[in-house]
């Protein structure tokens, strides 16, 4: 059992390396933040709820595998090597890929309630 107990501290440890280090985990981390508050606030469905959580964690994933992988990537190559330039930029490549379907998933849950209201307000 306290190996288990460990292997939660671990994690919560490279969570807040990630959260203390990385500018676009803070950011994500606020962006994370405003999408709940704007699902509380426009009471959004279950299955809404589904799709926001599905972005949000997809997001937080792939920025945190791009921190490891950029730093595994400084640790094996501390000099430039251009290979090792093309595995930190697909690996960014990827949380803008992530980011982009958290955009798009915002947009269809959040836009047309927040169109209602504004013309419910007008």
């Amino acid at each position: 059992m306290k190996k288990v107990i460990r292997s939660f501290g671990y994690a919560f440890k490279g969570i807040r390396y990630a959260y203390a280090t990385q500018l676009n985990f803070r950011i994500h981390s606020a962006a994370t933040v405003i999408a709940i508050a704007a699902g509380l606030f426009l009471n959004i469905s279950a299955a809404e709820w589904l799709w926001i959580t599905v972005a949000i964690t997809l997001v937080i994933i792939t920025e945190m595998l791009n921190t490891a992988l950029e730093l595994l990537t400084d640790l094996t190559s501390p000099e430039y090597n251009p290979k090792a330039g093309h595995v930190k930029d697909i690996s960014a490549g990827c949380v803008v890929i992530a980011a982009v379907f958290a955009l798009i998933t915002a947009a269809v849950v959040f836009l047309p309630k927040l169109i209602l209201l504004i013309n419910h307000a007008a």
